[in-house]
């Protein structure tokens, strides 16, 4: 009896500093979720949201882009309007490659619109669900644009060099379809940018770049090429609808030319830049020149056209009476002495 008193004793004392020192342990482990959680607090409240994303010591070039898209704003935005508004009248007797030209002008527009978010949320709101919506916005242009022109060079390809075969896909449900599968890949490209943190991302733009501007310049000069060894002596020689092709051709070669050029030229080599030069100062001037096409498109689509609705009758006898004199010419050309 008393040795098993005794052993009740020993084993009671033993017991108590290990419970003592599961307590104190307890005690350092909370302590120390608190610290973590002051420093993790302290550490977020160091660095603030902030809508430069880390570009705040070299905004120049985030400015430079931005008062580019503000001609956007004041030229595009009614240009790209105007467009959708001509393509819904001639939607009875539409051209095969209206369905891109409308959601290209639909997307530019969206894009214009979001311009003076961006000088709202930069001196005024500095919030972060705009900003969201800002970076969904520039994702949208990011793709939206190589994609559909890449659309309507295919087009004009397979009007020019396979006829026999554009007569076939010439219903709309081809485009339809085709316009369907971009706006996908847009939405998609724009919702992960939205979200960030994916790795390398911004080479998914570059890759798009260089293979859709690659794609244009091949696909444009093959049409070129094709346009001038039928048009015979000379482009005044041209059929009706080759002429019409060839000066899309052209009009769209400058395009991609003038505004994806400084892109292939510069992002491919974006590992040999420091990452804030590249992210603050080449990107955004890089995306300048892309984001200028939002007001270059829908203008050079309507310098085309012999009249523009809604706008005074004396600049359209202007246009016309120019395209007057060129029919003119072709006829005094082509008729026999």
């Amino acid at each position: 009896m008393l040795n098993q008193s005794l052993a009740l004793r020993l084993y009671q004392s033993d017991q108590r500093p290990h419970v003592q020192g599961n307590s104190y342990d307890t005690n350092i482990h909370r302590t120390n979720v608190k610290e973590l959680n002051l420093t993790s607090s302290s550490k977020s409240t160091v660095k603030p949201f902030s809508v430069f994303d880390g570009c705040e010591e070299n905004v120049s070039g985030i400015l430079f882009d931005l008062s580019v898209q503000t001609f956007n704003v004041f030229l595009g935005l009614p240009a790209n309007i105007l467009v959708m508004v001509i393509l819904f009248r001639n939607r009875k007797e539409p051209s095969s490659s209206d369905i891109f030209l409308g959601c290209l002008a639909f997307m530019d527009a969206y894009f214009g619109i979001m311009v003076p978010f961006s000088y709202l949320n930069i001196y005024y709101w500095n919030s972060k669900d705009v900003w969201f919506a800002l970076m969904f916005s520039f994702g949208v242009k990011d793709t939206s644009g190589p994609l559909f022109l890449s659309c309507i060079c295919l087009d004009r390809f397979v009007a020019v060099l396979f006829p026999l075969s554009y007569g076939q896909l010439k219903d709309t449900k081809y485009r339809v379809s085709l316009s369907a599968v971009v706006l996908g890949l847009t939405f998609t490209y724009a919702s992960a940018k939205t979200i960030g943190g994916l790795h390398n991302f911004e080479k998914v733009f570059t890759g798009t770049i260089l293979a859709t501007f690659g794609w244009m310049v091949l696909c444009n000069g093959a049409i070129l090429v094709a346009l001038k060894r039928s048009s015979g002596s000379g482009k005044d020689d041209m059929h009706p609808m080759k002429k019409k092709a060839f000066k899309m051709v052209m009009s769209v070669l400058s395009i991609i030319v003038f505004n994806y050029l400084p892109s292939v030229a510069l992002f491919p080599f974006q590992d040999h830049y420091p990452l804030d030069t590249f992210r603050c100062l080449v990107q955004p001037v890089g995306y300048a020149f892309i984001n200028i096409s939002s007001s270059i498109q829908p203008i050079i689509y309507l310098s085309r056209l012999e009249k523009i609705p809604f706008l005074p009758e004396a600049w359209n006898k202007r246009g016309s009476c120019s395209k007057v004199k060129d029919k003119e010419v072709k006829v005094e050309t082509i008729s026999p002495a």
